[in-house]
């Protein structure tokens, strides 16, 4: 079965309605509720909650579910539907929505502007949401009225073309471990918490991520990070619908095992080498996103344009895993370079 329901997160100043579409597949069905669509599904099955495009320019995860809609519906379209599943083969219930923040998609945007939004303008630094707050605290909790009832959450993002294709979660928890080995990406980043990335979370508001608000109240949670953003790359959608079946595996909404995970895995944003001044960088012509590199190692120069010195030889400042190179050549100061996750061998 197959359900789907216009969803108002928030009004604009105007009063026009900023909506989004939440679709529901399996055992339970979008009803219409005093306040809106509500989830009717039944108590002793489990429920799989998704989202895409939680940042506009973030597109991938969006034609992942449409995919993933085709199979589940048994839909053709010019793309054409790969032979899989069905919605009756689900043995529980998958809550998906395609587009979480209109206001960025609209944009092609990873934040929203300050006019709309000063207070958060990432919606990924407000979960579980305000009902009474700003528009994006606003939208984040409409949201998590489905994603607060979820048995495990899957929030689909896409990184640059310069990033490798991975999969983030929580250090340390072993439901959210299994859900990332059975969606299937190379490289798993554990992301650290507590006194271990205090300084890093508390400057970059992470403990507002939808993963970290969902874990922390015992919801399963990854966060997927495709590659690409801004077009629609094969590959990766093929990757995130092959990633969307292993968890729904996992997670008993369909029968079998997810395939066996043979990967590596690493801390997630604590390795990474900063531009020392503005300029223009050029990466190591053979350094390539999923190469080891060791500390030290040289990985690009900065240059000044103009007088044509170079600024800065960049280096790793650990050894471990370059997961991003930065490829558009003009860098400020500050900027991240390379992103180095640090291997581990043990969790």
């Amino acid at each position: 079965m197959h359900t789907s329901r216009e969803l108002t997160l928030a009004r604009l100043p105007s009063g026009v309605p900023i909506r989004t579409t939440v679709h529901a597949y399996g055992e339970g069905e979008l009803v219409d509720g005093g306040d809106g669509p509500e989830l009717d599904a039944p108590e002793d099955a489990p429920v799989v909650y998704t989202q895409a495009a939680q940042h506009g320019r973030e597109v991938n995860g969006t034609a992942v579910l449409r995919r993933l809609h085709e199979r589940l519906v048994g839909e053709a379209s010019e793309t054409g539907a790969e032979g899989g599943p069905s919605a009756a083969d689900l043995d529980g219930t998958l809550v998906a929505v395609p587009v979480a923040d209109p206001l960025t998609f609209d944009r092609v945007s990873y934040t929203t502007p300050e006019s709309l939004d000063s207070r958060q303008p990432n919606m990924n630094r407000c979960w579980p949401g305000d009902p009474e707050g700003s528009l994006h605290e606003r939208m984040a909790a409409r949201l998590w009225r489905f994603a607060g009832e979820a048995d495990a959450i899957v929030d689909l993002h896409t990184g640059s073309p310069s990033m490798a294709t991975h999969t983030v979660y929580m250090r340390g928890d072993e439901a959210c471990r299994g859900l990332a080995e059975a969606f299937g990406a190379d490289l798993l980043l554990a992301e650290a918490a507590g006194d271990d990335a205090d300084t890093e979370w508390d400057e970059r508001g992470f403990a507002g991520k939808l993963r970290v608000a969902a874990t922390r109240e015992g919801i399963p949670t990854i966060t997927p990070e495709l590659a690409h953003s801004k077009e629609i790359v094969p590959e990766a959608v093929a990757a995130g619908v092959s990633g969307m079946v292993g968890a729904l595996r996992h997670e008993g909404l369909l029968a079998g095992e997810p395939d066996a995970w043979d990967g590596v895995v690493a801390r997630n944003h604590l390795g990474r080498a900063i531009a020392d001044d503005s300029g223009l960088f050029v990466p190591e012509p053979d350094l390539a996103v999923g190469d080891r590199v060791t500390e030290g190692e040289r990985v690009g120069e900065v240059f000044d344009p103009t007088a044509f010195e170079t600024l800065q030889v960049a280096r790793a400042d650990r050894d471990g895993i370059a997961y991003s190179v930065a490829r558009e050549a003009t860098v400020t100061a500050g900027a991240t370079l390379v992103g180095v996750a640090e291997r581990i061998d043990e969790e």
